[in-house]
């Protein structure tokens, strides 16, 4: 059976987090979330379903956040989501 890594760059992104992760959560073996901001409750609803979560201090490169949260994965493979995608 394969291992699959959901890595997520988010910032503000209350509105549709939890549906997101909610549609993904039984499908993927880690979630980690890397926030690059947020002054909403993002975070707070990021910790209900994973203890990765991480800060990213966004420097205008998105290649390098996406990066940062590959670098956090440990599984044998890797997808990303945006929060607003939905399974």
């Amino acid at each position: 059976m394969i291992s699959l890594s959901l890595c997520m760059i988010v910032k503000n992104e209350h509105d549709t987090l939890s549906r997101c992760l909610e549609c993904i959560k039984d499908i993927v073996d880690e979630i980690i979330i890397i926030d690059t901001g947020s002054t909403d409750d993002t975070k707070d609803i990021a910790f209900k379903y994973t203890d990765k979560v991480y800060d990213f201090k966004w420097c205008d490169d998105f290649a390098k956040a996406r990066n940062f949260s590959f670098s956090k994965a440990t599984k044998e493979y890797i997808m990303w989501l945006d929060a607003d995608d939905i399974i």
